[in-house]
């Protein structure tokens, strides 16, 4: 099967990601609500795994010889590399796992994955139960490819996406598609993934509403300030700066409503820099930073 047909029928399954689809039953999608679905009940061995968490290029990204980059350089030379923004859904005893976001970084990401079940399952070219696209950008799909013939050649395996992305996989125009985040619902908590947006006052949502009504908040954290980028104004930068994510959620972390975790961060963004001021700012805040490995109990 060439690339476009694989793609093609990766994308057939896509569906609007707005109510429950067909997956295990502690898993729902979509629906945004106020009330406390996934908060109590009794605990479990489900959980989300961060598989990645810088911006689409990557750190180091391509070109890019800044000190920044040259510690992420560093990094995987440790072992301990920055990928791109991702995560795992894993259901052990069941051995079921979902992806959520194919990036450029997969081959290196599922080694993360290390329940025994996960690694038999990829041997029978069948890893996952589901793949999630947020959007178009090539930090978020391109991963697919290597799940075709020329690598791991997956068997039939949905995909949850909006039908703009669909129709984008599908044809490989040139249209950007559309941009979603997904609700994910336990039995004992709620996960709200939404790592790429233009911007908080264009979504048709109040941002801190949306983060209160689930228990752990993974969000667009791609820049610090507008200065990472010279010569753009910050108009041109299409995401919310850290700082103001901060303040339009800070009563919301205050009050221990929601856990908000920032990911997906640029490799210009000082945030990435260990213990320096913008971690020690987010943190005083009551923020946090995804880092590949970290786990949240669903």
């Amino acid at each position: 099967m060439d690339r476009r047909r694989f793609l093609a029928a990766l994308a057939a399954g896509a569906v609007v990601p707005r109510r429950a689809l067909e997956a295990p039953a502690w898993l729902q999608l979509g629906a945004w609500t106020s009330g406390t679905e996934g908060r109590g009940g009794s605990a479990g061995e489900i959980y989300a795994l961060v598989l990645g968490s810088v911006q689409d290029a990557g750190l180091p990204q391509v070109g890019c010889y800044t000190e920044r980059c040259d510690d992420g350089r560093a990094l995987h030379a440790a072992g301990r590399g920055r990928y791109v923004s991702s995560l795992a859904l894993v259901e052990p005893e069941a051995e079921r796992f979902y992806l959520v976001d194919a990036t450029p970084d997969i081959t290196r990401q599922i080694d993360l994955i290390v329940e025994p079940g996960f690694r038999l399952r990829a041997g029978e070219r069948r890893p996952f139960d589901g793949i999630f696209l947020t959007h178009a950008h090539i930090g978020h799909y391109t991963g697919l490819a290597v799940l075709g013939n020329e690598g791991l050649g997956v068997r039939d395996t949905p995909v949850y996406c909006t039908r703009a992305m669909a129709e984008f996989l599908s044809s490989h125009r040139d249209e950007l598609a559309d941009t979603v985040g997904f609700v994910f619902r336990g039995p004992t908590a709620t996960m709200l993934f939404l790592p790429d947006i233009n911007s908080w006052a264009l979504w048709e949502r109040d941002v801190a509403e949306a983060v209160a009504s689930v228990d752990v908040a993974l969000l667009d954290g791609s820049f610090w300030s507008a200065d990472e980028v010279p010569g753009r104004a910050v108009e041109d930068i299409p995401h919310p700066l850290i700082p103001w994510t901060m303040d339009a959620l800070q009563g919301v972390v205050d009050r221990g409503a929601a856990r908000v975790v920032l990911t997906h961060l640029n490799n210009s963004n000082p945030a990435l820099d260990e213990d320096g001021p913008q971690q020690a700012e987010i943190r005083r805040r009551g923020f946090d930073l995804a880092r590949e490995g970290m786990r949240f109990e669903l």
